[in-house]
């Protein structure tokens, strides 16, 4: 499928690798085509346009197609309405939205501000319910009205379609035009939004969404609140072109202007791309935009702090680096297909125009994969390999290792094996193998009925290849993967590769309690600390060794990488590694927070923050906090709240704990965090904690043991620093740098 371009802008060569990426998610099925552009300098760098508008018939997408926006409606329609009123003192950010609206404030939300509305902070449902079915704008404006915040607000994020469908009302309000009319007067017609609007007309450049009743939808907004509401709605019912969401994100770039016209001014487009989410509030949201919510886990980590973006359901995507002075603007009807999914598509852009343009300090660390392929694959060539890898295992241009090898001159890529969340870095449970529609081989789940590569897995391969990054941490099952890889590839006589990566966490620090010998298990492969402070690659040759593994081992070893850098300082993209690794602070507690997983309580799978809170229906959360606040651990502290995971434990039950913030990532020792939580666990909760439930983990029989027996936490850290001298020195022997 070949792209079209525009004789006109001007092209970054380093961008054609866009070109590839799009392709690529097409072949796969996830979109059916899509037009990216990205600007930088006031300049179009990139434009094209990929695939088919339409499955059946087909028809060619095309640079001027019309796209249903999805929630990109909320930052370039009622975002910019809200704010010019704001400026003109018609509506006050901190006021309760029932000044404006008083029927709002039935049903508990009389204290609701337009900063809740405009940050999801209100506590709010995330949709109104469509049954019993209704239809038309007023009787949308009855169930808002009947609706009833499921948390106190300010408290708790909650993105949610009602907020702003409730924000379009009040501009109509407050401005006496339905925001349909007020936004075309007073924003795209100003702009020279010409194919940007509410209810288009024009059908025939139109993206079509879903199908219904056998025909594929053109026109009518595909959100179901929005079009129950007449197609005009806060939250949806934007139409565009990516020219004119391009010309949107520039005007934002501008300080609000386009040439001489100006729809907001400076200092309010600064308001509303810093966060201003209320205190307390933990997920950063701009006034509107998105700044590092868990909804922009594919492009928050990935440019310089500062980007601000939004995203929308039906495939859309639109992301601002100031810094940079760049956008990116990616817009798909990925929902025109069955299991369509833009997420990856928009990962692999995020991180390959990052890479390109934005600005990152210091020098970036060549990876084991990038060494490789500076060598010309010089050690593969000739040979038939097998590689375990995922999704996050990307080379400094963001490309997948899977397709760097499968492309490598001379090197045959036979069969691809996946860790525990799959090829795709994405799954939950356990999974099953598989086959690689586009490359033709196989994928073997090692997080199957198989957690080792069997010996017919392996035949006719001559080299097995690991390339998954690490988090540090012992339990974090990618280790034990590796081990048994290596394992299977010694019995079978063939080299094994490691491709080395970063230890996000630094490779200088050691902390916890060592496993004791008889704790193996998938969990936990070899007597070392919880945070071991070595490379995957250095890991591999301790293992090697002291394992009696006697695997032909090479490690490709990375450049430009000091063992004290923390994945921040390395240059490199944060990619997650796994669905609830979303951030490097994430990864930062999970060495201490995941201790307790085990036991019967929620350390926020399900939630926004996974691994920053903790809680259950039977916790204090207010006196844990106040207990542990009480202990002064360093590097963190401790705030009471209330969360309803979507995920087991307490899967849709309301749970009271804590947030814990980290303040001092260097001051932290995460594994004494995981103890401190048990013990205060254990002392306040003795008959609900289930403690003997944190045994797998821990993998330390006297370390629980001493918990159980009320014995103070330092002392506990303070006994198992004998062992980590012992294990340092059995380390060193296998650091490489």
């Amino acid at each position: 499928m070949s792209a079209r371009r525009d004789p006109l802008p001007r092209t970054a060569a380093p961008l054609d690798g866009i070109d590839a990426i799009v392709e690529d998610e097409i072949a796969a099925g996830r979109i059916p085509g899509a037009v990216v552009v990205v600007g930088r300098d006031g300049a179009v760098v990139y434009r094209r346009a990929f695939g088919r508008r339409t499955a059946s018939p087909v028809r060619p997408m095309t640079l001027d197609t019309i796209f249903d926006l999805a929630s990109l409606t909320k930052v370039m329609a009622t975002t910019p309405a809200v704010l010019q009123l704001v400026e003109q003192g018609r509506i006050g950010i901190d006021e309760p939205a029932a000044t404006y609206w008083p029927e709002f404030a039935a049903n508990g939300k009389r204290s609701i501000t337009i900063r809740h509305l405009l940050t999801h902070y209100s506590g709010l449902r995330p949709d109104l319910s469509t049954r019993p079915d209704w239809r038309g704008y007023p009787a949308g404006l009855r169930r808002i009205v009947a609706e009833r915040p499921v948390a106190p607000p300010g408290r708790s994020f909650l993105y949610s379609d009602t907020n702003f469908a409730a924000l379009g009302e009040i501009v109509r309000r407050v401005s006496g035009e339905p925001l349909d009319v007020y936004c075309a007067r007073h924003v795209f017609q100003p702009l020279g939004l010409h194919d940007t609007g509410f209810r288009p007309a024009e059908i025939g450049r139109l993206a079509p969404t879903v199908y219904a009743e056998g025909s594929p939808r053109f026109g009518s907004v595909h959100d179901p609140i929005a079009d129950r509401m007449g197609g005009v709605a806060g939250h949806a019912g934007l139409f565009s072109t990516a020219d004119d969401v391009a010309r949107f994100a520039q005007t934002m770039l501008d300080g609000g202007s386009a040439g001489a016209v100006r729809v907001l001014r400076p200092s309010t487009l600064a308001q509303a791309t810093s966060p201003e989410n209320p205190d307390g509030g933990f997920v950063h949201r701009g006034l509107g935009w998105d700044l590092d919510s868990p909804l922009a886990a594919d492009w928050s980590g990935v440019f310089a702090p500062g980007v601000y973006g939004h995203t929308g359901y039906t495939g859309t995507s639109l992301w601002i680096d100031p810094t940079s002075r760049l956008y990116v603007v990616i817009l798909t009807n990925r929902v025109h297909l069955p299991d369509g999914d833009a997420r990856p598509l928009r990962a692999r852009i995020a991180a390959l125009v990052a890479h390109t343009f934005a600005t990152r300090p210091g020098a970036v660390t060549e990876t084991g994969i990038d060494v490789l392929e500076a060598e010309r694959f010089a050690p593969l060539v000739g040979r038939r390999v097998g590689l375990v890898t995922n999704a996050s295992a990307r080379d400094a241009g963001a490309q997948r290792t899977v397709d760097v090898l499968h492309a490598a001159p001379g090197v045959e890529l036979a069969a691809l094996f996946s860790p525990e969340h799959g090829l795709d870095a994405a799954a939950e449970g356990r999974i099953q193998s598989g086959r690689d529609a586009r490359l033709d081989i196989p994928i073997y789940s090692l997080y199957g009925p198989e957690t080792r590569p069997t010996p017919a897995m392996l035949d006719g391969l001559d080299a097995l290849v690991f390339d998954v990054p690490d988090v540090g941490t012992r339990f974090y099952t990618y280790v034990t993967t590796m081990a048994y890889a290596m394992e299977a590839a010694a019995r079978k006589g063939i080299p094994f590769y490691v491709l080395d990566r970063p230890n996000p966490l630094t490779a200088s620090i050691v902390q916890g309690p060592t496993l004791d010998p008889d704790a193996r298990s998938f969990t936990g492969y070899f007597p070392i600390p919880i945070r071991y402070g070595m490379t995957i690659g250095e890991l591999a040759g301790l293992f090697n060794v002291e394992n009696g593994i006697g695997a032909d081992l090479h490690v490709i070893t990375m450049r430009g990488y000091r063992r004290d850098a923390w994945y921040d300082d390395t240059g490199l993209q944060w990619v997650p590694p796994s669905p609830n690794l979303r951030s490097l602070r994430q990864a930062t507690l999970y060495p201490g927070v995941a201790l307790v997983e085990g036991a019967n309580v929620s350390i926020g799978r399900g939630t926004a923050a996974p691994f920053e809170l903790l809680g259950a229906p039977w916790i204090d959360g207010r006196g844990l906090a106040r207990y542990l606040n009480g202990r002064a651990i360093d590097g963190v502290r401790f705030e009471p709240i209330d969360f309803q995971p979507t995920s087991e434990p307490f899967r849709g039950v309301r749970c009271h704990g804590i947030r814990i913030v980290l303040l001092d990532r260097n001051r932290l020792d995460a594994p004494a965090l995981g103890i401190e939580i048990a013990s205060a666990l254990h002392r306040l909760h003795p008959r609900a904690f289930r403690l003997d439930d944190t045994r797998p983990l821990i993998a330390a029989r006297w370390v629980v043991d001493a918990v159980a027996e009320g014995r103070d936490p330092r002392w506990i850290v303070d006994r198992w620093r004998g062992s980590l001298d012992r294990f340092r020195a059995v380390r060193d022997k296998y650091l490489r740098y």
